[in-house]
């Protein structure tokens, strides 16, 4: 699936802007960020394998959620100088496009039969 691509690249994205930048020695912070960036794709593979659309949709709207946190300390850390403005802006527009795949991917899956 697209979005599970695209939820796992910006993982590694997320790891590389880590490992070059001020988050690399907090490890609170980094390990938050990794974690919540991992759970975007992980909710979309468990969610898939419900085979079930209301299941599924359900693993998305966290996967949802999750992007609007990352987002949130994408921010904050670019605030706090810990991140570049090249970082952040890139991050967020991954972010965004993301967010907005999962949430055109619920509705289309909220319109469908197979429940």
């Amino acid at each position: 699936m697209r979005i599970w691509k695209k939820s796992v690249e910006l993982y590694v994205d997320i790891f590389v802007v880590i490992e070059n930048s001020g988050l690399k020695n907090d490890f609170s912070a980094k390990d938050q960020l990794k974690r919540v960036t991992l759970s975007i794709s992980n909710n979309i593979a468990e969610g898939f394998e419900y085979e079930n659309n209301l299941q599924f949709v359900r693993f998305l709207r966290y996967s949802k959620g999750s992007a609007g946190e990352i987002r949130n300390m994408v921010t904050v850390f670019f605030m706090t100088g810990q991140i570049s403005k090249e970082q952040h802006d890139k991050l967020i527009e991954k972010i965004v496009e993301i967010s907005k795949s999962i949430k055109g991917f619920m509705k289309y899956l909220s319109n469908t039969k197979k429940q």
